[in-house]
């Protein structure tokens, strides 16, 4: 008899020999900058929670109010009996404050990017995207049949020669992160709607790591780059900065969210998001269109961070994303990197290293992210934090 489990036993013990073997920690509090484990009180310094809204109170207490006013699920997809009130004020609210025609909601992004291609390319369209783009763009891109092209990362010459070589399809989209994650930086919008513009192609991107505290009004990267009216379709989520619970979206063109609306099988086949997400993520969004305090909060908490990390002489790429890469490259560079994260979240630090195949080899790195909601003390004991790793691993 065919054995599966000695199968999948296997499978498992070479992913822990390659050293890949992702451990879940558990909280035992609720999201938050301070949070903690089963070890003890930690500063978390490893969340999307860009703008500290996980556990905002004002968040909370209008998720708590939905529970009553408006029950705990939906038990339905949305063209059967799965709209309320709250899901079609969510996508007006995100409409307005994207600048769009409409949106469409989700259950997540990696939803949202599952079940748009396939709506909208068939075989005699192509897609262009970026090399280092998120999963759930690569899986939602695999799904449908338009022809495939890749270009290298933010490379606007690679772009161009990928453009040309698809010059015969009906449709062109030109597919990007707004912000790459692993790296914190920024795709670069203008030129590539340059390109756009020059071959006739459509651009659309996901701006899930930017939506809610990028750009002077939190809009994201096509409203820092000044392109907002030439990108054709924005993705993004609600799970990072905008309350950081869960749902996603599709918005842009009102034709292109009607006819999602129709064929689109996460949407069609999946329970809409409930009702106490979707009035936090309400509040979310209100607190963020009404005030830029949060936002500048986390440029100045990433600005401080990257400063004394390399006044500490860590590694770091330039940028300003509050995703902030320390960098471990090297042969011997994903072993440091472990031990760095392991001894800092025995001192009360929670971090994450990364290393191949998640990110290429010899680029090993512990990947921090700035919240709104960290003290500057936090910054700074953190800092201290690695450095007190590097020297007793060195």
């Amino acid at each position: 008899m065919y054995d599966l489990r000695e199968e999948l036993s296997a499978t498992l013990t070479e992913i822990r020999a390659a050293g890949l073997y992702k451990t879940e920690r558990q909280l035992t509090t609720a999201q938050s900058v301070h949070a903690a484990t089963a070890s003890g009180p930690v500063l978390n310094f490893c969340a999307n929670n860009y703008l500290g809204l996980a556990d905002h109170p004002t968040v909370v207490a209008a998720a708590k109010y939905a529970l009553d006013t408006w029950g705990f699920g939906m038990a339905s997809v949305r063209f059967i009996c799965g709209t309320q009130t709250l899901h079609t004020q969510l996508e007006k609210h995100l409409s307005e404050f994207l600048g769009t025609e409409d949106t469409i909601l989700f259950s997540s992004c990696f939803d949202a990017n599952g079940g748009l291609f396939e709506v909208l390319f068939d075989e005699r369209d192509a897609i262009i995207s970026d090399a280092l783009n998120h999963a759930s763009l690569i899986d939602g891109i695999r799904l449908s049949k338009a022809s495939r092209f890749r270009y290298r990362n933010a490379d606007l010459a690679d772009l161009e020669v990928q453009l040309k070589a698809a010059s015969d399809s009906r449709r062109r989209v030109i597919v990007t992160d707004g912000v790459f994650s692993m790296d914190g930086s920024f795709a670069p919008l203008p030129g590539i709607c340059d390109l756009a513009e020059a071959y006739g192609a459509l651009v659309l991107v996901d701006d899930s790591h930017a939506v809610g505290f990028i750009g002077e009004h939190g809009r994201g990267t096509p409203e820092l780059f000044g392109v907002a009216n030439r990108v054709d379709i924005l993705t993004g989520t609600l799970g990072k900065a905008l309350g950081g619970a869960s749902g996603g979206y599709v918005s842009g063109p009102a034709e292109v969210i009607a006819l999602l609306r129709q064929r689109s099988r996460p949407y069609l086949f999946s329970n809409s998001v409930a009702p106490a997400v979707v009035a936090g993520s309400l509040e979310a969004l209100d607190l963020v269109s009404s005030s830029a305090g949060a936002r500048h909060q986390l440029a100045a908490n990433a600005a401080l961070f990257r400063e004394l990390m390399a006044g500490a002489g860590f590694d770091l790429p330039p940028g300003s994303h509050p995703i902030v890469p320390v960098m471990f490259p090297g042969p011997d560079g994903a072993r440091l990197a472990s031990e760095v994260a392991e001894r800092m979240l025995a001192e009360g630090v929670y971090v994450i290293a990364f290393s191949y195949p998640v990110v290429p080899q010899g680029k090993a790195r512990i990947r921090v992210q700035l919240s709104a909601a960290h003290s500057e003390a936090d910054v700074r004991a953190c800092v201290r934090a690695f450095v007190g790793a590097r020297d007793a691993v060195a």
